[in-house]
This record gives structure tokens, C-alpha cells and sequence, in this order.
């Protein structure tokens, strides 16, 4: 299969920022993808529907011409997020979603929440309305090591929560351990994943071996091979379950490459492409559509998109750097490497 073409694809979790940020990272999300859902951990954070649609609303000032891009708008859960809130969700026309970062997980998490207990009458009210809780999936506690985050998160807070809210409708994003994927297995249809690039194409060897490479640092951290197998297995099943969501992050070259590096990794601008070379190096060409352009409209409840990108295979060798700033650059993902896959 040497030209794929799949129905425009949705990236389910991306990070765009605010301000002069915006005229980088909304043009790379937008040539690719139709909707994006866009994450609210700003300075400050994004919690309420009305500072929503004031985001959106920034972010479409940056969208090229003759681009239809649909940015999909997320609250930023907080310990003192209102009960009355959630019907303002499940209202909006752009806002479909709230985020829980535990405090202190990733990048400007400080303000997320501290204890999810106390939220579950918050909690309540998404289960009643079906708005969608998207999760940050680990703990923060400093004596719990980096690499157990996932699955301790798994033991302490979801299954609980899932216990006490059994048809809470649940994205554990961006899952990094076969831990997660089979727990997501496990659950009723109510509860999905998304999975990354970085995820499915590295693992921790590729970060480390060699010399630490900050790009290729991101939360929750790249995982062990075996689990980056298992990952492979279920985005490339077919299984409505898993869609994607790329946790694009960008950070200027100087926040990652410093004694005490940022996370993320920034794949918007070629993100179809990687998921693609994923794809077919597990020879599930034929499963990327479903995982791309499918899965997470069904289950935000959304239409599928109409229009159609067209892939060919063509070598393509990612850009070393892209301007960020007037005095910084970002790197993105796989920088100065050569993929075989190319938007036509």
C-alpha cells in the first residue's frame, strides 16, 4: 500500500499555549488535523466554559486561511471547580470535556487537583451530564518512582473511582504501559485511551542509550520495550477503545535543553506521518483510519469528519529545527530523521 487516503483525522489531546506561541502551533495542528482537543493548563489555567470559548477565540485568530480547523475546548479541573459548571459543559457547543491533572504531574499542573475525593460530587455531575473526565494518568508522590506512576495511579485512583462511578465516561490519556492498556481493556465501552507518537514509535532505550536526549523526554515518561510492544498491539487492533491524541507540547530549545529540561515532545507538524510509520511497521496500514479519524468522534459523540487526506509513501526527512520565537526554536520530535511517509 503506497497511497492511503483516510478521512481527515482528529487529534484528541494537543497543547497549543497562548499568545506568540499560538502562530507555531496552531498552523502544524491545523494543516493535518480537523479538530483538536485543546488542553487548558495555561498561565492561568483554563476553568471555566466562558475562559474556554476566550481561548478558542485566540486560537482561531491564528488559523490559516482556507483551513477549516475546529478546536474542541476543555476545562482545567481544579479542587474548587464548581458542581454547576458541568451542565455549562454539557451545553456548550465548543466545550466538550474536563481535565484532571493531579497537582504538580506535568507542565503547569500546580493549580490541579490535590486529592480526587475531594471532587467526587464534582465527578457526580460528569457521570449524570456524560461529560467526558480526561486523566492524567499517574501519581505525584515524590517516593514513587517515575517509571511506576501509571500503574500505581491504576491501583490508587482509578479503580476506585470507577468503582464509586461505574459509568463515568472516562479518556485515560495518553497511556504508556501495557498496564493501562489492558486495564482500559477491561472496562466497558465507556472508558477509552489515547496513545502518542512518541509512544508507539520509542521507548525509554531511545532516550537514554547513548546520551540522555532531552526531545525525546515527555510525562508520563517513554516506558520499557515490552510495554511500547503492547502499545503497538491495541492502537493497531481496530479497537474502538484507542484513538489517537498526540500530547503535541511545544518548548523552545533552551527549556529542553538545559540542566533541568522541560517535558514534551512536539509532533504536530508531522504527526499523521509518524502514526503511520507505526502503523506499518505492525503492517496494519489498513487500521490507521478507524484509529485516526473514527474512534474518538464516536466517542465524543461527534460527527465524523467528510473531507480526506491522501498519505504516500515518500520519504520525507523531518526539519532539524522550526522557528518558535524571534530567538528560539523548537525541535521537533525525530528531528533530522527520515521517515518513509509524506502528506501529499
Amino acid at each position: 500500500m503506497d497511497i492511503l487516503t483516510l478521512l481527515q483525522p482528529d487529534d484528541w489531546h494537543a497543547h497549543l499555549r497562548d499568545g506568540d506561541s499560538l502562530k507555531r502551533t496552531v498552523p502544524d495542528l491545523a494543516k493535518q488535523f480537523h479538530r483538536a482537543i485543546c488542553m487548558p493548563n495555561l498561565v492561568p489555567p483554563v476553568k471555566t466554559v466562558e475562559e474556554a470559548v476566550a481561548y478558542r477565540e485566540r486560537i482561531m485568530q491564528h488559523v490559516p486561511e482556507g483551513i477549516d480547523f475546529d478546536p474542541r475546548m476543555v476545562l482545567y479541573f481544579t479542587d474548587h471547580t464548581p458542581s454547576d459548571e458541568i451542565k455549562k459543559i454539557k451545553d456548550s457547543s465548543v466545550v466538550n470535556a474536563i481535565k484532571l491533572y493531579p497537582a504538580g504531574a506535568t507542565t503547569n499542573s500546580d493549580n490541579g487537583v490535590s486529592d480526587i475525593r475531594k471532587v467526587y460530587h464534582v465527578i457526580e455531575q460528569l457521570e449524570e451530564h456524560q461529560v467526558p473526565l480526561l486523566l492524567h494518568g499517574e501519581v505525584t508522590h515524590s517516593h514513587v518512582d517515575i517509571f511506576d506512576r501509571e500503574k500505581r495511579f491504576l491501583d490508587e485512583v482509578l479503580t476506585p473511582l470507577l468503582r464509586q462511578f461505574p459509568q463515568l465516561k472516562l479518556v485515560l490519556e495518553h497511556i504508556t504501559t501495557a498496564d493501562a492498556a489492558h486495564f482500559v481493556l477491561e472496562q466497558g465501552r465507556q472508558v477509552a485511551a489515547t496513545i502518542t507518537p512518541q509512544h508507539l514509535l520509542f521507548n525509554r532505550n531511545d532516550m537514554l542509550v547513548g546520551g540522555i536526549k532531552p526531545h525525546f523526554y515527555c510525562l508520563p515518561i517513554l516506558k520499557r520495550q515490552s510495554h511500547q510492544t503492547t502499545l503497538l498491539e491495541v492502537a493497531t487492533s481496530g479497537n474502538p477503545k484507542f484513538f489517537l491524541g498526540t500530547d503535541s507540547a511545544p518548548h523552545a530549545q533552551s527549556k529542553k535543553e538545559n540542566a533541568c529540561g522541560c517535558a514534551g515532545c512536539y509532533s504536530a507538524p508531522y504527526a499523521i506521518e509518524l502514526y503511520a510509520q507505526a502503523f506499518d511497521q505492525m503492517g496494519k496500514l489498513d487500521k490507521l483510519e478507524g484509529f485516526a479519524s473514527h474512534f474518538g468522534a464516536d466517542f465524543y459523540g461527534l460527527e465524523r469528519n467528510s473531507k480526506t487526506i491522501t498519505l504516500v509513501r515518500k520519504e520525507q526527512t523531518i526539519a532539524e529545527r522550526l522557528t518558535y520565537f524571534p530567538n528560539d526554536d523548537i525541535i521537533p520530535l525525530f528531528a533530522g530523521q527520515t521517515i518513509n511517509w509524506s502528506l501529499q
